[in-house]
C-alpha cells in the first residue's frame, strides 16, 4: 500500500520544453505573443508535478534570439532574465532542469537524417529535441514523455 500511495506522487509525465515556450515565459521582445497562456500552462504543469527539461537547444537558441534583439536595453535586460533563468535551471532551483548535454556521438547521429530533417521544416536543434524525447521514453517507458511547443512540427511528439 505505501508504494502505491508513494508511486501516485512521483512525477508521472516528463515534458521537454522547446525554444518557443522558453521564449514566452521568458517575455523575450518579439518572441512573446503567448506569454499569458504559455505563462499560465506552466502553472498548471507545475501544479500537476511535471518534470521540466530544458534541452540545450533551447538554450542556445533562446540566447540567439536574445542576442539579435534590436534594442540594447531590451536586450541587455532580456540577457539578464535569460542568465538568471538558466543559473537557476543549472543549480536546481528553476522549475525546469538543463536536459543532458549534447555529445559529438549524438550530432554524428543527427546528421545522418539531417537532410530529410531539413525538407520537413526541422533545424538541427529540433532534431536534438526529438533525439533527447525519443532517449527520454527509452529511459522512462512507464511514463509519459513529450515536448512542450508551440511550433507544430514539434507539437504531437507525447507517448
Amino acid at each position: 500500500m505505501a508504494r502505491r500511495i508513494a508511486n501516485r506522487h512521483q512525477r508521472m509525465t516528463v515534458v521537454l520544453v522547446d525554444t518557443t515556450v522558453f521564449l514566452n515565459v521568458l517575455d523575450v521582445p518579439g518572441f512573446n505573443q503567448n506569454h499569458d497562456a504559455v505563462v499560465e500552462q506552466l502553472r498548471r504543469r507545475l501544479e500537476e508535478r511535471h518534470e521540466l527539461l530544458l534541452p540545450i537547444a533551447a538554450i542556445f537558441e533562446t540566447g540567439n534570439h536574445i542576442g539579435q534583439l534590436p534594442d540594447g536595453r531590451l536586450r541587455r535586460r532580456t540577457a539578464e532574465r535569460f542568465v538568471e533563468q538558466v543559473r537557476k535551471a543549472l543549480d536546481g532551483t528553476a522549475p525546469w532542469t538543463p536536459a543532458r548535454p549534447i555529445a559529438i556521438a549524438d550530432i554524428a547521429d543527427w546528421l545522418q537524417g539531417f537532410a530529410d530533417h531539413a525538407m520537413a521544416g526541422r533545424g538541427l536543434g529540433d532534431v536534438s529535441i526529438i533525439a533527447e524525447w525519443q532517449r527520454q521514453r527509452l529511459l522512462s517507458p512507464r511514463r509519459r514523455i513529450e515536448i512542450w511547443s508551440l511550433d507544430g512540427h514539434l507539437q504531437g511528439y507525447a507517448a
